[in-house]
Parts: structure tokens; C-alpha cells; sequence
């Protein structure tokens, strides 16, 4: 199995969309969560705080350097991930399309680095 992030792109913006519009697709992204979970593919997942609530913070020459909000600026960000352990690249397209689907935004697919346990 190797991992790989579901990244959600969301447009940029100050406020999250009003309920009405946002209520219909946490349900549906909660459901394609849940079948990762009946599948045994989902790791971990979780939503991001708005994109100008981040900060970035740079180390040279001893220095440290703390900048407010993200480390690129654009129209859209990632909005939030889902970890999954799926055999291929092929399995993780599936999800994505699904959960593409469910919140109506694109998804970057992006393998996850193996990590060497010693």
C-alpha cells in the first residue's frame, strides 16, 4: 500500500461560504469520509483554517524570519487533506474523483514520500 493527500483547492476568500450552500456538501464529503473508513483506505484527514490565518516562518543565517499569512499567495489554497493507503496511483485518482465530486472543488493528488522508520 503507499500513501497518498487528497488536497482540497478552494477558492480564496474571508468567510466560508453561508450554510445553505455549504450544509449539502459537508454532507456529502462526510460520506465519501465514511466510505474510506468502511474501506480501510482513510489515514487521516482534516480541514484548514483560512488561508490568510497562516504564517511562515524562515530560519538564515540564525535568523529567524516570521511572515502572517500563507507562503503563496493566489486565487486559490488548499482547504484541507485526507490522507489514504491505497495499492496505486490508479485507487487514488478514484477517491479523488469522489471526493471532487462531493465538495464540487478540485483535488491535487500527490503521492506521499516513502518514510524510512530508522
Amino acid at each position: 500500500m503507499r500513501n497518498f493527500v487528497l488536497n482540497v483547492i478552494q477558492p480564496d476568500g474571508d468567510a466560508p461560504p453561508p450554510p445553505e450552500f455549504l450544509e449539502p456538501i459537508m454532507r456529502n464529503v462526510e460520506a465519501v469520509n465514511q466510505e474510506m473508513r468502511r474501506s480501510g483506505v482513510w489515514v487521516f484527514g482534516a480541514g484548514l483554517e483560512l488561508a490568510h490565518t497562516a504564517r511562515v516562518v524562515r530560519v538564515r543565517d540564525d535568523e529567524t524570519l516570521l511572515t502572517d499569512g500563507p507562503f503563496a499567495e493566489g486565487k486559490e489554497h488548499v482547504g484541507g487533506f485526507t490522507v489514504i493507503a491505497v495499492p496505486d496511483l490508479d485507487a487514488a485518482l478514484g477517491w479523488a474523483e469522489k471526493l471532487s465530486r462531493a465538495t464540487t472543488l478540485p483535488i491535487e493528488v500527490r503521492p506521499a514520500a516513502a518514510v524510512d522508520p530508522a
